[in-house]
């Protein structure tokens, strides 16, 4: 499974990153976030555009696991 780091990133830069990849692998992808914002957008984007999103909280980030 493809992982995409966007820690560091301030939004929309999370999101747009993970809508690129998700065409690259339409089968899912895993997301590291650092922060709040990044985590509820993406989530969001990853709902509206049919995806499942588990999330994972660790110490100072965030694992977003999408799968159709």
């Amino acid at each position: 499974m493809k992982i995409i780091d966007t820690c560091g990133m301030s939004c929309p830069q999370p999101v747009l990153m993970t809508k690129k990849s998700l065409e690259e692998n339409p089968e899912g992808l895993d997301i590291i976030v650092d922060n709040n914002t990044a985590k509820g957008n993406v989530e969001r984007f990853l709902k509206s555009a049919g995806y499942t999103a588990s999330i994972t909280e660790k110490v100072d980030t965030f694992l977003i696991e999408a799968r159709k």
